[in-house]
């Protein structure tokens, strides 16, 4: 990892000479601890919990801001709701995202098999990669418990 990735994303930004409002320090606060992926909606929300004046043009300038500063990754997974964004801190090592097709949920998986791909894509293209992308559409293992026990049932009506 390198040494920003220990810093605070409204340390980073400052350090930039961004100014940082109290609104714009809670969704900072939001992305750089949030344990799982926000959209703008989520982020809006958990950021209203602590400050009801915060408004979606807040979320969304502080998110291009952070985007525009390489800081954070918007991903479009699995296309659920439409064109449905997520928003993570960027990290040091490229990573696979493991999507629900049937409820949703992301989780990540760290694997030597991206930095292999990366070879093999040097290697067989001449291209030298800078990040690499990979979703994974699947079924999560709470997902497949209820297709099991609606199979045993005779419950067709879940996938």
């Amino acid at each position: 990892m390198g040494e920003k990735d220990n810093l605070s994303l409204a340390t980073i930004l400052a350090d930039r000479g961004v100014r940082l409002t109290r609104q714009r320090r809670i969704v900072l606060d939001l992305l750089d601890n949030s344990t799982t992926h926000l959209n703008a909606t989520n982020l809006l929300a958990l950021a209203r919990e602590q400050d009801e004046r915060i408004n979606r043009a807040t979320v969304y300038r502080t998110v291009n801001t952070l985007k525009r500063a390489g800081l954070i990754d918007e991903l479009d997974l699995l296309h659920m709701e439409g064109e449905q964004h997520y928003y993570e801190r960027r990290k040091a090592s490229d990573h696979v995202h493991i999507c629900c097709k049937s409820c949703g949920r992301v989780q990540e998986l760290e694997t030597e098999l991206v930095a292999q791909l990366a070879d093999a894509i040097f290697k067989q293209t001449g291209f030298l990669t800078s990040g690499i992308r990979i979703e994974a559409r699947a079924k999560c293992p709470d997902c497949l418990a209820t297709a099991e026990a609606a199979a045993s049932t005779g419950d067709s009506d879940h996938e």
